[in-house]
């Protein structure tokens, strides 16, 4: 994403809000940023996300973006030059068929409820319909968008179920409140554990990426969701925290384990993230799973850690809810994904 060496573009809209000082215009590149991290952690505090967002996690994010550009698919809101909102578009073909038309939109806290909301959601509609005109598509066309905290952002709810949006999938961040009584449970017969070297890198994303082939919402092209660039310039990547087993030359599954530390730090804990759990199908139904689990909550406990997360969808095929049940997690946020047709 390169900053744009030309006059900000302004936006017109059918129906802008009647706000002193209003200006809706188009993304001006990096120059943007320290205002967005801005915004992103003021609504992160009033939504209840306890997630921080960084300089450097902001560019990594907009570096990897997949159908989206953002100097075109970017409404950005000021108020007398002050950034207080902003909406992003993207699409992508699920494996199944469907063509999704997806959208985001950020208030300021302080600035909610006097229809910038309504006014970023007709910006991306807007955009999304020319967008998806221009595409050869055969299978059902789809808006959707994301809630990150059902109980927290009702005024994001409401504006989407007036817009005809409905609820189609559900997703909980789950914790494990300590990391006593792990329990000790061995890797099945045969598979070890080995460190995560650079040489590896590569097969441990294509092992990945075909253990989650089957998962609700997969994409047409999975392999641009993840790639060995992506997983190396992640602000969080440490892949010696990562537990990935191995059946002889063969990858069986993973827990690719990662640390905040901006997180913590920001609210005073010490939690590390146990994600992307995953067991490619020959070697699932024998316990792997939970042992690569049990390896992590003890390798985070001697990083220091004193609890560990991590974000699953409610109905995954695996069963994957009550497997971390099992193991000591307990629900503790629940999000969603909204859809309409797009007419």
């Amino acid at each position: 994403v390169k900053t744009m060496n030309k006059e900000i573009r302004t936006i017109d809209l059918l129906t802008t809000p009647e706000i002193a000082g209003l200006q809706l215009r188009h993304f001006a590149g990096e120059a943007d940023y320290p205002a967005m991290v801005t915004l992103l952690n003021r609504c992160s505090e009033a939504d209840a996300l306890d997630y921080v967002t960084t300089l450097d996690g902001l560019k990594f994010d907009y570096s990897h973006l997949i159908n989206s550009d953002p100097a075109q698919d970017m409404i950005m809101a000021e108020v007398n030059g002050q950034l207080v909102g902003y909406g992003r578009v993207y699409w992508h073909q699920e494996a199944e068929g469907p063509w999704v038309y997806g959208h985001v939109g950020r208030i300021d806290p302080r600035w909610r409820r006097q229809g910038l909301g309504r006014a970023i959601l007709d910006y991306n509609q807007q955009r999304l319909r020319a967008i998806a005109a221009g595409h050869k598509s055969t299978g059902p066309l789809h808006f959707a968008a994301d809630v990150s905290n059902d109980a927290a952002e009702t005024g994001t709810l409401a504006l989407l179920q007036q817009d005809g949006y409905k609820p189609i999938r559900y997703f909980f961040k789950m914790v494990r409140p300590d990391l006593d009584h792990i329990p000790d449970l061995p890797l099945p017969a045969g598979l070890e554990i080995r460190p995560a070297l650079p040489e590896h890198y590569a097969a441990i994303v294509a092992a990945n990426l075909e253990a989650f082939q089957d998962h609700w919402g997969i994409t047409a092209n999975p392999e641009e969701e993840l790639t060995v660039e992506m997983l190396t310039s992640s602000p969080v990547f440490d892949p010696t925290i990562w537990q990935v087993a191995w059946d002889g030359n063969e990858i069986a599954g993973m827990v690719l384990n990662y640390i905040d530390r901006n997180e913590n730090e920001k609210y005073g804990r010490q939690w590390g993230y146990t994600e992307e759990i995953c067991v490619r199908r020959p070697w699932r139904q024998r316990g792997l799973a939970k042992a690569l689990i049990a390896r992590s909550l003890q390798v985070l406990k001697e990083r220091g850690m004193s609890q560990t997360a991590l974000f699953v969808d409610a109905d995954n095929i695996s069963g994957a809810l009550r497997l971390y049940e099992t193991m000591g997690y307990q629900v503790i946020r629940r999000s969603s994904q909204f859809r309409k047709p797009l007419d």
